[in-house]
């Protein structure tokens, strides 16, 4: 794959374009913005709900689609939703009515709030802007229970482990699912997949996978880095993913803004006449 090739810059948000401050830092915005005006398609797509995303790349002032919630929505340029896949009520009721564990945070990602079972100051921490609100509930009283994504984290990734088997015991059919952090572990619809909404972005603009250069550091990513011409690895991701996808390139961390340093040097061809 040659660099010429590329036409679509594909990225993930938390670990990836953002720092652990969840900002984007101001180097990236301006990488960001010199790629649309030499006419790269932007996607950026997360597990992170629309309302909470929005704002964020809003930072970045330019157009670009948004995948949200690791696939269950997808916005155009013009924030138009084009498409959208819930999780059936009965189908979350069956997971949620399990015996899990009551030290485990759950969250139901519904179209205009979160509902959460215990306030978790590490989880409201993501946010830096409040657009998108949580709301403490008990589930077992809540009668509609259908939703974008169901999360749930715990400090523990063994305990997260045990959930995922004793769901999949009996859903495995249901969900797809994925850990975004060795701390979080996520349950979509079937047919959900970061990847599987970047094809229908490709589709739509005539272009391919093999034209499309991405970065991620999440099991959520994987499908999608998989996928595209060139995947790249955050340095912060856990080393289970890179191991897990030895065959493709580790870059700089999030905090060293890995991802624009690595377009800028690769795709801008910025700051390369000082090595010739």
């Amino acid at each position: 794959m040659t660099q010429e090739k590329i036409k679509v810059v594909i990225s993930d948000l938390d670990g990836t374009l953002l720092n652990s401050d969840h900002k984007i830092p101001q180097y990236t915005k301006t990488v960001f913005q010199e790629l649309h005006n030499q006419n790269y398609l932007i996607i950026v797509a997360t597990g992170r709900h629309h309302l909470d995303a929005m704002p964020i790349v809003e930072g970045l002032e330019i157009p670009l689609y948004l995948v949200t919630s690791n696939g269950a929505r997808i916005h155009s340029p013009t924030k138009e939703l084009l498409f959208s896949v819930n999780m059936e009520s009965e189908a979350v009721k069956s997971v949620l009515s399990l015996d899990i564990d009551p030290e485990i945070t759950t969250v139901l990602f519904r179209e205009n709030v979160w509902q959460t079972n215990k306030h978790n100051e590490k989880l409201n921490s993501f946010q830096t802007e409040l657009n998108y609100h949580p709301e403490l509930v008990d589930f077992s009283t809540v009668e509609d229970l259908s939703a974008i994504k169901v999360f749930f984290t715990h400090e523990k990734h063994s305990k997260l482990l045990e959930l995922r088997d004793q769901i999949l015991e009996n859903h495995s059919s249901l969900f797809s699912h994925a850990f975004s952090l060795p701390l979080c572990l996520e349950f979509m619809d079937k047919s959900v997949d970061k990847s599987v909404a970047i094809a229908k972005i490709l589709e739509k603009e005539n272009l391919f996978f093999h034209e499309a250069i991405a970065f991620g550091d999440g099991f959520n990513d994987e499908n999608m880095l998989k996928s595209t011409g060139k995947g790249l690895i955050m340095g912060n991701a856990p080393e289970s993913l890179k191991d897990k996808l030895s065959h493709l390139e580790v870059i700089s961390t999030n905090d060293n803004e890995g991802v624009a340093k690595y377009l800028s040097k690769e795709l801008l061809k910025k700051h390369t006449l000082a090595v010739e």
